[in-house]
């Protein structure tokens, strides 16, 4: 691996999925290192985080005192991380439903010039295992929906599994990015596109996680809602 890379994992209460995470994670990709943003998870994910990590110099672990958001763990990984020379920095959920047997994938769009990489369950190749209809419904619903008010061509808008070169996070302002869960990763999306990088999906087949509670709410998604409309006025204003 030429490329230095950072894989980003926010956390809150997934204790039970974290070392299964990072032991498949480290079977892919060995020489990556991987940052563990912990929410003060009250099911003690940062202690054992704290544990792997003084056993594995791969790991490390940021601390945070509440519960504050996807995007705003994210973004303080990303502002950490930048100093530290990586080349690439990728999001990952913790839950196990990104398989990282898809990284090489990833790497791969990367070399070939891709700058952003997008898992994408709505291309030929990807998909879900494990929702019902009516979240399938509403992921690709939010998708095309996205799709359409920003007039991009990217097929799911919401995946939570990217990997970025580190001059698209570089270009992006990150302390006016205000978006959490789904609209988080259509803003970081549409920042790029209008930045003028490459942009590549890959197939990923998304299983839905196997131990512990989803973050997604009502709430989240009509935040997307909202913010799909306030991002697209924002550029037409130049406000972005």
């Amino acid at each position: 691996m030429t490329d230095s890379v950072l894989i980003v994992t926010p956390t809150y209460n997934e204790r039970e999925n974290l070392k299964p995470f990072l032991d498949g994670l480290f079977q892919v990709m060995p020489e990556a290192h991987v940052l563990v943003v912990d929410d003060a998870s009250p099911d003690g994910t940062g202690d054992l985080a704290d544990q792997l990590a003084s056993t594995d110099e791969r790991v490390r672990v940021m601390h945070r005192p509440s519960k504050l958001g996807l995007g705003s763990a994210y973004l303080a990984a990303f502002k950490q991380a930048l100093p530290q020379g990586y080349d690439v920095l990728f999001e990952m959920d913790t839950d196990l439903s990104h398989d990282p047997r898809y990284l090489p994938d990833f790497m791969a769009a990367l070399k070939d010039g891709a700058e952003l990489v997008i898992g994408s369950r709505n291309i030929p190749g990807g998909g879900v295992e494990g929702w019902g209809l009516g979240r399938n419904v509403l992921s690709k619903g939010g998708s095309l929906y996205s799709r359409t008010i920003l007039g991009l061509d990217v097929r799911d808008l919401t995946s939570g599994y990217k990997a970025f070169r580190r001059d698209v996070l570089e270009a992006i302002p990150l302390d006016s990015v205000r978006s959490e869960g789904y609209s988080f990763q259509i803003e970081m999306t549409y920042r790029a596109i209008l930045a003028g990088f490459s942009i590549r999906e890959v197939p990923i087949i998304f299983t839905d996680r196997r131990a512990g509670q989803s973050k997604m709410s009502r709430k989240i998604f009509a935040e997307a809602v909202t913010s799909v409309v306030k991002l697209r006025c924002d550029s037409v204003f130049g406000q972005l």
